[in-house]
């Protein structure tokens, strides 16, 4: 009985050792390790995350993350630029192993993908056409049909807007930039948007536009990949976790959201 049950136990841990390791040859993080390349989608133009400097490369606090990923591996790097309604399928039909980008996390999303552990919290807020300065204190003010609210399709600006503001008139457009630009030009009444970019959008662009700087939501941003991929998504909270101790991530972090010197090298 005992040669009986000894037998068993070896044979069920053979069978786990076996699905173990088909389980790791079909990971990302195997795959990325054989083809020495780290393969990142984002979508250049959400300061300071990602967006093209003058020379046309694309640099950001996202950017600086994933290249220290791909030196932690050992390989490549090879940024993949996508416009961001269609970012989660290119993800899902392998267009590039990990979603980057400053993505909340929404349940929404969570049915797609699975997200490593948040490593930004930020909320929304508005941008205002500055004719409006004295009497927009509050998103609360522009829940009304007579204002025109500008998002960006597809982002949780937008998913804000028609929650919080469902009786004012919503455009939505392709782009950030389209949709800041609706406002500056006086076409849109606000623009509703991540309060990073809020910032430094305003920031460059003095004069007719205020921002509201109080966000109106939190949401924290996670990096995607692709469901069922253990050891990829424990590679990425742990080089998370790592990166915060050191104060490597810290350093960055001061890089891009409280000092302004890179905003001389975009246009």
């Amino acid at each position: 009985m005992f040669r009986f049950w000894a037998l068993a136990l070896a044979l069920i841990a053979g069978a786990a050792g076996a699905a173990d390791q088909a389980l790791w040859e079909r990971s990302t993080l195997q795959q990325v390790l054989k083809r020495g390349e780290l393969r990142v989608g984002l979508e250049a133009g959400y300061m300071p995350f990602e967006m093209r400097d003058r020379k046309g490369d694309i640099i950001g606090f996202d950017v600086d993350l994933a290249r220290l990923m791909a030196k932690y591996m050992g390989v490549k790097l090879a940024i993949v630029n996508m416009q961001w309604d269609g970012i989660i399928p290119a993800l899902l039909t392998d267009k590039f192993d990990l979603l980057m980008g400053g993505m909340t996390i929404t349940p929404e999303r969570n049915l797609k993908v699975n997200f490593a552990d948040p490593y930004v919290y930020i909320g929304q807020t508005l941008i205002l056409n500055k004719k409006h300065e004295a009497s927009i204190k509050s998103y609360k003010d522009l829940n009304d049909p007579r204002y025109a609210i500008a998002t960006k399709l597809g982002t949780t600006g937008d998913i804000a807007a028609r929650r919080y503001l469902p009786k004012a008139t919503l455009k939505a457009f392709e782009t950030e930039a389209d949709a800041a630009m609706e406002v500056r030009q006086g076409r849109a009444d606000a623009f509703v948007y991540d309060m990073p970019f809020n910032v430094v959008y305003v920031a460059q662009n003095p004069g007719n536009i205020v921002h509201l700087k109080e966000p109106f939501t939190q949401e924290a941003l996670g990096w995607a990949v692709r469901k069922g991929d253990p050891d990829f998504l424990n590679w990425l909270n742990h080089f998370l976790a790592q990166i915060k101790r050191d104060g490597t991530y810290d350093a960055l972090y001061r890089k891009w959201f409280e000092n302004a010197a890179w905003l001389q090298n975009i246009n």
